[in-house]
């Protein structure tokens, strides 16, 4: 491929950034191992997830409450044999470990059942394993070459980036929900606010009118 003579050498670096870009965008979309989802859990409810997992695998249990009620929810986590791995009583926000002794169905289990009237909104990532490296990195017998080290770089960096937003949105969404919900309370307390003084002001009004309204001498004696 012919270059300018003046932009030969930026040309490629830029050139080579971008597939490097592409290439680790693709990659990191196609061989991501994690379970990661938002969802509604409502008053006296239980939703449980499964996810199957081999003897030996590090496993990563996250979760958070965004929205609803105190911002808690009951956690428990039992191996295909019904052990309990990890238990929580009311908690917001955590992040659980662990190493899977025999192969099956792991399950976890976000329970509701101690709220009457709050609906929560719940985040969870369910991380499996070690994240699949990139295409030809894992068996690779050589040095990497530049291009390949520095897609490696953009790899790790694009989860990164994906971690912190996802972080990110959860806080402005729990931020955003508190807002609306206390600008709800202060609309409805100003709306009966405003009802006790009308009704104050237009009472205040009559008793003032009865001071000064002239009485005939009739009614004031009371004669017919």
């Amino acid at each position: 491929m012919m270059w300018p003579v003046g932009l030969r050498s930026g040309s490629k670096r830029w050139w080579g950034w971008s597939m490097a870009l592409i290439w680790g965008w693709w990659c990191l979309s196609g061989w991501t191992l994690a379970v990661e989802l938002t969802f509604e859990l409502p008053d006296n409810a239980k939703e449980c997830f499964y996810e199957v997992i081999e003897k030996g695998t590090e496993s990563t249990l996250e979760f958070q409450v965004v929205t609803g009620g105190q911002y808690d929810v009951d956690v428990v986590l039992t191996d295909p044999r019904q052990a309990v791995l990890y238990k929580q009583v009311k908690k917001q926000y955590d992040s659980h470990t662990f190493t899977a002794d025999i192969t099956g169905e792991y399950q976890a289990c976000f329970s509701n059942e101690f709220s009457t009237f709050s609906h929560k909104l719940v985040y969870i990532d369910f991380q499996v394993g070690d994240e699949a490296p990139l295409p030809g990195m894992g068996d690779h017998l050589t040095a990497m070459t530049q291009m390949e080290t520095s897609s490696q770089e953009v790899h790790e960096n694009l989860n990164a980036i994906i971690d912190y937003q996802t972080h990110h949105r959860l806080r402005e969404t729990q931020g955003r929900k508190s807002g609306e919900y206390l600008n709800e309370r202060v609309m409805i307390w100003s709306i009966f606010v405003t009802g006790a003084i009308l009704i104050v002001g237009f009472g205040q009004v009559l008793v003032l009118k009865s001071f000064f309204s002239e009485r005939k001498p009739v009614q004031l004696y009371g004669y017919n």
